[in-house]
C-alpha cells in the first residue's frame, strides 16, 4: 500500500461528506480541516474553546468561501460534555461519515478530571472511547464510515497501568501519555476486530503523525517540552505534512479496516503516508479485552457490538 508521495490534494472529492474533527483548532486538527475544507466536505469543528473555532472558521472561510463549516464545543475530559455533544448531534445529523479521534494532551502536571480520571488517560482515550460509543448509530448510517484515531509513535513504549491508572502511587508526565498513546492504539485495533466480527461497514483505522511540531509539546512541562518543543523542533515536520497520514485513512479509497497510517521516513518520523506497524502490545487481545471493558465501566458507555471470539 505505499504511497510515496501521497499529498493532500490526492484526496477525492468530498462532497457531501460529514466529518467530525476533534482538537479542529491548531496542530493536525486544524490541517486536516483546512485539506477537508479545500475538497468539499462538510466538518463540524469539535473544539474545547468555541471562541478559538469560530475565529478558526472565519480565518478558514475566508481563504474558502464555500467552506461547510461549523464549530461545536466538546470537552474530551469531561464526559458530561461529551454526552452532551453527541447527544446534540443525533438531534441534528442523520448520519455522519468520519470521525476523526485527534484531540490530545501532552505531559501535563498531574491533574484530575471531573469525573476523577487522570488528564491524559481521560482527554486521549476515554473521552475519544465515549464518543465514538455514543455516534455509532450516526457513523453505521454514513457513506463508506470511518473511525480515524490519532496515536503516536510513543505507543510503543507505552504500559498500561492498570493497578494505577490515576497515577496516584508514581505520576510521570510521559509515561502516563505514552500510556494514553497505547491505549490509542489498543482502542482503534480492538474496535476493528469488534467491527469485523459485527459485519459492520464502518471502519476503524489508525494513524501516527511521526514527529510533527504542534502546540502539544509546547503546553507540555518539564523535559518534554524542552526537547520536543524547542530542541528539536526545527527538525520536525509542518503540521500539514504531519496530517496527512490522518487524512489518507479518512479519505483514501479501498483502505483495510484496522489499518496504521504513519510516515514512510526513517524511523517513521517524517514523510509520506504508508501502512506501519502497531506495538505487539496494542495488538494484545487479551490487553484489548481488558481496556475494553474498563473503558465502559470508567466511561458508563457500552457498545452494541458483540465482543470478539
Amino acid at each position: 500500500m505505499k504511497q510515496q508521495s501521497w499529498t493532500a490534494e490526492q484526496i477525492p472529492d468530498q462532497t457531501g461528506r460529514v466529518f467530525v474533527v476533534t482538537g479542529a483548532t491548531s496542530g493536525l486538527g486544524l490541517a486536516a480541516t483546512r485539506a477537508l475544507a479545500r475538497r468539499n466536505g462538510q466538518v463540524i469543528l469539535a473544539v474545547r474553546d468555541e471562541e478559538k473555532g469560530h475565529r478558526t472558521v472565519a480565518d478558514l472561510t475566508a481563504q474558502h468561501p464555500a467552506a461547510r463549516l461549523e464549530v461545536r464545543r466538546l470537552d474530551l475530559a469531561d464526559l458530561d460534555s461529551v454526552r452532551t455533544f453527541a447527544a446534540r448531534l443525533h438531534g441534528d445529523l442523520p448520519r455522519l461519515d468520519v470521525l476523526v479521534n485527534n484531540a490530545g494532551v501532552m505531559a501535563p502536571p498531574r491533574t484530575l478530571t471531573a469525573q476523577g480520571h487522570e488528564l491524559q488517560f481521560a482527554a486521549n482515550h476515554l473521552g475519544h472511547f465515549a464518543l465514538t460509543g455514543l455516534l455509532l448509530e450516526l457513523l453505521a448510517a454514513g457513506h463508506d464510515p470511518r473511525v480515524v484515531t490519532v496515536s503516536s509513535l510513543n505507543h510503543r513504549q507505552g504500559r498500561i497501568v492498570f493497578d494505577d491508572l490515576t497515577g496516584a502511587r508514581g505520576y510521570k508526565p510521559m509515561a502516563y501519555y505514552n500510556q494514553s498513546k497505547l491505549a490509542n492504539a489498543v482502542f482503534g485495533w480492538e474496535l476493528h476486530r469488534r467491527l469485523t466480527s459485527a459485519g459492520s461497514p464502518l471502519r476503524s483505522l489508525l494513524s501516527h503523525p511521526g514527529y510533527t511540531a504542534t502546540n502539544l509539546q509546547m503546553r507540555a512541562i518539564g523535559l518534554p517540552r524542552l526537547l520536543f518543543g524547542i530542541i528539536a523542533r526545527p527538525l520536525a515536520q509542518t503540521p500539514d505534512q504531519g496530517a496527512l497520514p490522518l487524512l489518507y485513512a479518512s479519505t483514501a479509497p479501498g483502505i483495510e479496516g484496522g489499518a496504521f497510517i504513519g510516515p514512510d521516513g526513517k524511523g517513521e518520523l517524517r514523510g509520506f503516508p504508508t501502512r506501519v506497524a502497531l506495538s505487539a502490545g496494542a495488538t494484545d487481545t487479551e490487553t484489548g479485552r481488558r481496556l475494553w471493558e474498563l473503558s465502559e465501566q470508567l466511561t458508563g458507555v457500552r457498545y452494541a457490538l458483540p465482543a470478539t471470539a
